[in-house]
């Protein structure tokens, strides 16, 4: 009597190379508008990037009981997967063509409980500091109405990536 859930993704070697050729901000609004697939681990955990500015990027999610842990609530992997995306995703909305960035770490403090009646959480990710090779991030999870269920701080390494072979 168990249950199923099945999902596809595109070849992630597209978003790779569409990385590599625009500014930070230009890609993710073009994941954002659909104009570029998904990254995969969007499918395999079922969250959406929703907002992209500057600085800022806002995911979401419905909790589901693919989530859970033994315990009966979200599993804190699946907070840090968002957190994680979520403060990256504003590092990344700020650099230029030719920058990419990689999680040096992430440390995240989980507040509340999350079930499938919390309803739709959100992690928002800000840029704290940027520099020339290291930029600090923080991301809050939310539920509808505001109220924290976890926060994060990441620091990412910044590095050139060569540009495309034409």
């Amino acid at each position: 009597m168990g249950r199923t859930r099945a999902y596809h993704w595109e070849d992630p070697a597209i978003l790779a190379e569409a990385a590599g050729r625009m500014a930070g901000i230009d890609f993710l609004r073009e994941l954002l508008a659909g104009r570029l697939p998904g990254p995969p681990i969007n499918y395999t955990v079922d969250f959406a990037l929703d907002e992209v500015e500057p600085g800022r990027a806002v995911f979401s999610l419905m909790p589901g009981e693919e989530h859970y842990n033994p315990i009966g609530s979200v599993h804190g992997g699946i907070f840090a997967t968002l957190l994680d995306s979520a403060a990256g995703c504003a590092v990344h909305s700020t650099l230029p063509q030719g920058v990419a960035y990689t999680s040096l770490d992430l440390t995240v403090k989980f507040l509340r409980r999350v079930t499938v009646d919390t309803g739709k959480v959100r992690a928002i990710g800000t840029v704290v500091s940027s520099g020339r090779q290291t930029a600090l991030a923080e991301a809050r999870l939310v539920d509808s109405t505001d109220r924290l269920l976890a926060h994060a701080t990441s620091s990412c390494l910044l590095f050139p990536v060569p540009a495309p072979q034409r």
